[in-house]
């Protein structure tokens, strides 16, 4: 991104500068593909959000189906599409296909719960549907699904906020509104942002094996003094989790870990601060109450063993003036 700022240029411009930025940015989506192993076409965004709005486009919301557990950038561009359900670990539940977009995620931002895409695409595309996954949570972490379209964003996996891409086997897909990004996207494009992004992907997540292991010991650790994992039993992503802390609301939570040094959020991070009932939770048959009391726990490359053992204590002080 430093290199990019020193020598950064328009690259819509004609001129040598231009020309070099143009070199610049293409070859940094090409670095990005490469690393995803994406063979399709790939437009720049400011984010996953973006993506996802630029996916979606103008359709009508009978030509939408999504998953009743998507982001809230999902649900507030598809009002009036239908909803699928989910079965009691979030995973989504599709019987019959159809034509039109279906948008479920790969990975959920509050569960980590990891949906069934393949099972899912086998169904949708015999009927000419197509599916569009919301990858903001699992690109470069895990393998890409196999799907129509694809929303990411760099600071999901270590590179800088304010840069993303919608991934497409086909333009056609997409409805091009002009401007930069070969007619698909409006605005001067952030070269230093996508330049950072290919080196965030290029970096890799080696320590997603850890997390793993990390995740594992405070679902342990956190059922052996009484707490809920949430879908416990459900193939999840290794950076996320939900707890449950009965008779403690996840806003006295948030207040009590943070006093200890401890950032968690309630519910996905965007709406956290709204503390309203997690509709992701209610989806999978969690009662108001109960949702209430869950808190969103994440791993990164800088978490490591002595985090869980302080994570512990911190509940086990929580939970006892919950019990009290």
């Amino acid at each position: 991104m430093a290199e990019a700022m020193a020598r950064w240029a328009n690259p819509s411009s004609p001129h040598a500068e231009g020309r070099a930025a143009r070199a610049a940015l293409e070859d940094a989506r090409a670095r990005i593909k490469t690393a995803l192993s994406w063979p399709g076409e790939l437009i720049f965004t400011s984010g996953a959000s973006e993506a996802i709005a630029l996916a979606i486009g103008p359709r009508a919301a009978s030509a939408v189906q999504t998953s009743s557990v998507e982001h809230d950038a999902v649900l507030r561009l598809t009002k009036g599409a239908r909803r699928l359900p989910v079965d009691a670990n979030g995973r989504a539940l599709l019987d019959n296909g159809a034509d039109g977009l279906f948008v479920v995620q790969q990975a959920n931002s509050e569960t980590g719960v990891i949906q069934p895409l393949a099972a899912l695409a086998a169904i949708i595309r015999p009927h000419g549907g197509l599916l569009f996954s919301d990858c903001a949570q699992s690109a470069g972490k895990i393998v890409l699904p196999d799907a129509d379209m694809i929303a990411i964003s760099a600071h999901k996996f270590g590179g800088p906020p304010g840069v993303g891409a919608l991934l497409v086997r086909d333009f056609g897909v997409v409805q091009a509104i002009g401007g930069q990004e070969q007619g698909y996207r409006p605005g001067t494009e952030n070269l230093p942002g996508a330049m950072a992004m290919a080196a965030a992907l290029e970096e890799g997540c080696a320590w997603m094996a850890e997390a793993a292991g990390l995740r594992r010991s405070l679902d342990e650790g956190i059922e052996s003094l009484g707490g809920i994992t949430v879908a416990r039993d459900a193939d999840r992503i290794a950076t996320i989790a939900g707890y449950r802390m009965p008779g403690m609301s996840a806003r006295a939570q948030l207040i009590q870990f943070d006093m200890k040094g401890i950032s968690v959020s309630a519910g996905s991070a965007c709406s956290s601060g709204t503390l309203k009932a997690s509709h992701v939770l209610t989806a999978m048959g969690w009662n108001e109450q109960a949702a209430g009391e869950v808190v969103r726990v994440s791993f990164g490359p800088q978490t490591n063993a002595g985090d869980i053992d302080r994570f512990l204590d911190a509940w086990t002080s929580i939970a006892r003036k919950a019990a009290a």
